[in-house]
């Protein structure tokens, strides 16, 4: 049994991972963090989702951290995330972040409390995503150095705030690992004489109504295309990925994890 508490346990995130904890006969759910602007006072899980939780949600993941064994945290904010994992490495317990659009800066704030305890850290949880990242590597190494040129699309709810997606810049680090190029376009525009660079990666952020998340790599050759693509029709794929990343990181020792080591797919 894994106790798990859930940041930013009123968005739509932290409800589907709640619903699906509650569901999971191996999760117990012992509290929630929330910005006070949006929990009322004495609220708890089980009110939020509709089921029989007594589990308090508070502003400060402080006054619980001790009840629980890991922190699942998909918080809006990359600095609430930090000061969570913070607090999580300082009482010893082991974190799970879905949060995106973190800088560099801290991303490394994060390897550093990575030697400290245990943390999976994913721009997605989704199952067939984390195989897309597989089956993309695979690809990129029977494909590389032989003409094809690769290009990004992926496509979110006009409401999403950073872009690229997490996802998408996952993949272009996958890429620029596999291929050895560097040069990466953001969009193109205006007139390019000799066409297409050669060692160039093209990512295309598109963004409207309420598409979940959908991502598609290209292969273009001379002849043929090559395009793996994932389409998400729920936002429970990605809460379901969160709530397997719990029940793996439990126990496991410090250090920075993925969602390619919880389904073991490296």
């Amino acid at each position: 049994m894994v106790k798990v508490i859930i940041s930013g346990a009123l968005g739509r995130m932290g409800r589907k991972i709640a619903q699906l904890s509650f569901q999971d006969p191996d999760v117990e759910i012992v509290g929630g963090v929330e910005n006070p602007k949006f929990a009322k006072e004495g609220q708890t899980i089980g009110q939020a989702i509709g089921e029989d939780i007594n589990a308090p949600i508070v502003s400060d993941l402080s006054q619980i951290i001790s009840n629980g064994d890991v922190v699942i945290d998909f918080a809006s904010d990359p600095e609430a995330v930090l000061e969570h994992t913070k607090i999580a490495a300082d009482h010893g317990k082991a974190m799970v972040i879905g949060t995106t659009g973190l800088s560099q800066e801290q991303i490394n704030r994060l390897k550093e409390y990575s030697k400290r305890i245990p943390i999976v850290f994913a721009p997605n949880m989704s199952i067939g995503v984390n195989l897309l990242f597989k089956l993309v590597r695979e690809a990129v190494k029977v494909l590389k150095d032989k003409g094809y040129d690769i290009e990004v699309v992926e496509m979110h709810h006009r409401f999403k705030k950073d872009a690229p997606s997490g996802t998408a810049v996952k993949i272009v680090d996958i890429l620029k690992e596999e291929t050895g190029i560097q040069n990466v376009v953001y969009g193109r525009e205006g007139v390019y004489p000799e066409g297409r660079p050669d060692k160039e990666i093209g990512v295309f952020a598109l963004r409207g109504g309420d598409v979940v998340g959908e991502h598609t790599v290209i292969f273009a050759g001379l002849g043929e295309r090559i395009e793996l693509t994932h389409k998400a029709g729920s936002r429970d794929i990605f809460a379901k990925g969160a709530v397997e990343g719990a029940k793996w990181v439990k126990g496991k020792p410090a250090g920075l994890y993925d969602m390619q080591d919880v389904l073991g797919l490296k």
